[in-house]
């Protein structure tokens, strides 16, 4: 049943490789159908993406916030939502989930695909340059990686996803064409256990879906139809997957967007590294009449991925804030 659970599953992705069998897909596609209408999250095994490559990106994500302040203040985020995000500089607003007061106690360098200057989409919003370190010349490199990567890994699941809700493997493709992707590298310090506190406050993901991956700290905890946290520990070369609320919506709400939080109660510094795998900015969202049953409407009203993505964005972010 949605919401009732008190574990996470692993579900392992070999079987929506190229080479898989017919069976081994459809195992993989149903291990994922039944993750996503009850948790909304899962752990993904099999993914096919180098371990030294995701461990490079870990490295890099821990010299950056080891570079001196003025290095990082250099990089203050810009109109396009790349760069850097001091402490406490975003506060979740829009979370469905909580009244949420305090802004998160975590620092992050936030990077997005990259878009080609002559694009014809160059400088609308969420398109322009990102901003790399001049003292950490391979953090570009190592993050364009595993991005393409990453996008890769995307692409499979999306196929999958597509399956899973009795669609053709290729029904997203379309909506993909540019997709909206965003890494954050993200730093959580120790924090004080202080009541409305958090690394990342109670909240639902806007987007498609999220493939994060943690460092062994832990923190990350997903909350049950009953309202109970259940943790979500690192499992060694998985990452935690989970429903955004654009892909909740688009199913018609048979995939789950499952409120979550992190809360570094250790004495030692978290690192982790979420991915969101989204659709193009100009992108129309709705819910596929052949997805429906008979005498079933659809829940959502058609809605450009953009416009959605930037209502939450110009909420939940100071400088979108001071800026409008």
């Amino acid at each position: 049943m949605k919401g009732e659970f008190d574990n996470i599953p692993v579900v392992d992705l070999s079987g929506l490789k190229e080479e898989a069998s017919a069976e081994a897909r459809a195992e993989t596609v149903a291990a994922l159908k039944s993750a996503l209408e009850t948790s909304g999250f899962a752990y993904l095994a099999g993914h096919g993406v180098p371990e030294d490559l995701v461990e490079r990106m870990r490295q890099m994500n821990m010299a950056f916030h080891a570079l001196p302040m003025d290095e990082k203040m250099a990089l203050k985020i810009n109109g396009f939502h790349r760069g850097y995000m001091p402490m406490s500089s975003s506060t979740i607003v829009t979370s469905s989930v909580a009244k949420v007061t305090k802004p998160n106690r975590s620092e992050s360098l936030m990077i997005m695909h990259e878009v080609p200057e002559d694009a014809p989409y160059a400088g609308e919003p969420l398109q322009g340059p990102n901003q790399f370190p001049e003292s950490l010349p391979e953090l570009r490199e190592t993050a364009l990686a595993y991005m393409a990567a990453m996008t890769a890994l995307g692409q499979r699941i999306a196929g999958g996803l597509a399956e899973a809700l009795g669609l053709p493997r290729g029904w997203f493709d379309d909506h993909f064409q540019d997709p909206t992707l965003f890494l954050r590298l993200l730093h959580y310090p120790e924090q004080p256990d202080e009541e409305e506190l958090f690394g990342s406050a109670p909240h639902t993901d806007y987007g498609f879906i999220t493939l994060l991956k943690q460092d062994n700290v832990g923190g990350l905890e997903v909350r049950n139809k009953a309202g109970d946290w259940i943790a979500a520990p690192p499992i060694e070369g998985t990452f935690v997957m989970n429903v955004g609320d654009i892909l909740a919506k688009w199913s018609n709400g048979r995939f789950v967007s499952t409120p979550h939080r992190v809360r570094n109660l250790t004495r030692r510094d978290r690192y982790s590294q979420p991915f969101f795998y989204d659709p193009s900015m100009r992108a129309l969202v709705e819910c596929p009449p052949e997805m429906l049953a008979k005498g079933e409407k659809a829940e959502m009203e058609p809605v450009l991925y953009g416009d959605y993505l930037l209502e939450r964005l110009n909420k939940n972010y100071d400088y979108r804030k001071k800026a409008s």
